[in-house]
């Protein structure tokens, strides 16, 4: 059996994502900035004072990462460094004013993006997509599948594929 990969659900969803990374990285750029970058921006502008730690849990990379990231983007003025009052150890990340208007330019990108992504969708099917999207991911973080390909003989793979 030969994978369809133009009615693939697993392709189409990875082929939209990347792409829709890619543009976003597009407009980034044009701000002189990165998507991580934007992202943090956007977590601090809807959860202030988280810290590095947890800012990167959210973003799934690791704290250095986001220590980098938030270096630059403090050498920017857009983003300051507060000790935390319980534990001085932990720095609470919180948006400058001068962040504001970046915020503001993001979300209307992520507006127009997500318009254009949408284009020609009627809206019962994009509430249905979107209801689909949280239903598989609440069945992945459930946690993993009950059975693997390494539960399968590899007879029964190759047959598969």
């Amino acid at each position: 059996m030969k994978l369809d990969f133009e009615n693939d659900l697993f392709v189409l969803m990875h082929d939209v994502a990347r792409l829709t990374r890619v543009e976003t990285d597009r407009r980034a750029r044009v701000n002189g900035m990165t998507r991580a970058q934007w992202g943090i921006l956007l977590r601090l502008a809807y959860h202030p004072g988280l810290s590095q730690k947890e800012l990167a849990s959210l973003m799934e990379v690791e704290p250095i990462t986001v220590a980098r990231l938030v270096d630059r983007l403090q050498a920017g003025g857009l983003v300051e460094r507060r000790a935390d009052e319980q534990d001085r150890r932990i720095w609470r990340l919180h948006l400058r004013p001068a962040a504001t208007s970046m915020v503001a330019s993001i979300n209307r990108q992520r507006d127009e993006l997500a318009a254009y992504v949408t284009a020609g969708l009627p809206e019962p099917l994009r509430a249905a997509m979107v209801e689909g999207f949280q239903i598989m991911k609440a069945n992945l973080l459930r946690g993993p599948c009950a059975k693997t390909e390494r539960d399968e003989p590899a007879d029964q793979i190759k047959e598969n594929m």
